[in-house]
């Protein structure tokens, strides 16, 4: 639920980058929602981008990327904006389980294997096989099962550069993030974040769960995409990445 200017702003943003592929400058969004001083817009901005709808991208004066809209005003764009990374559907295939122990902590996976996709009979397309290191929770943080199940087969331009594994979802706290109950995340391998990623995060050496990276001055908030959860924070030696998602496979 966004603030009169709150939306106000967003729409102010959506409709200058509509018009020229340029975000508006401070002043400008100051001005336009008649604000006496631009503290008031980093509030705002910074609000926004809490909340999912928009994104500072680094290193580039005035770049803001808007995620998403209001439903009451583009139900359909927030479908495709919600989540970023790949997704397949369907059935993929499956090999025999794996041998080896994680003990607690999301350890890397050892480097992909490239086998023939189903289907391709000349070869040209290769599929990447990963493994599947259990099950992670998007609620309540809950134990990593510590071993791989299985490994599953991935477009390549769903893995591009490091290390990957795969986890099987449990739980409904990522639901706006487009991340549901039963799904199989992509991760890639690694040790840090930036604000607004999903992460896969060891809280304390010994629950993993899947949740939203942001910091909170010296601490690190764990944020759910779902508003019956709250927002969880922590002093950061208690928080470790164990890496970021980098994409998503849903089975019906």
């Amino acid at each position: 639920m966004l603030t009169r200017k709150q939306h106000e702003l967003l729409m102010f943003i959506h409709e200058r980058l509509k018009e020229s592929g340029i975000p508006p400058s401070f002043d400008e969004m100051k001005e336009a929602l008649d604000l006496a001083s631009k503290s008031g817009i980093h509030r705002l901005i910074t609000a926004l981008e809490e909340r999912g709808f928009i994104r500072r991208l680094p290193n580039r004066a005035r770049a803001l990327e808007v995620l998403r809209l209001p439903d009451s005003i583009a139900p359909g764009l927030n479908a495709a904006k919600k989540f970023s990374p790949s997704v397949i559907q369907g059935s993929l295939g499956q090999t025999s389980p794996g041998q080896g122990g994680l003990g607690r902590q999301i350890k890397p996976a050892t480097p992909p294997s490239r086998v023939p996709a189903a289907g391709n009979d000349d070869d040209a397309v290769s599929a990447v096989s990963i493994p599947v290191m259990g099950r992670i929770a998007a609620g309540v943080p809950i134990d990593a099962i510590q071993h791989q199940t299985h490994s599953i087969s991935v477009p390549p331009d769903m893995i591009m550069g490091g290390e990957h594994y795969a986890l099987e979802v449990k739980g409904d706290s990522m639901i706006e993030a487009g991340i549901f109950d039963g799904d199989t995340v992509i991760i890639r391998n690694a040790d840090t974040a930036s604000p607004g990623e999903i992460v896969v995060a060891l809280v304390d050496e010994e629950e993993a769960t899947l949740k939203r990276f942001r910091r909170k001055g010296a601490s690190i908030a764990l944020e759910a995409a779902n508003p019956a959860y709250e927002t969880r924070i922590f002093g950061p030696d208690r928080v470790k990445v164990q890496g970021r998602l980098v994409g998503l496979i849903r089975r019906y």
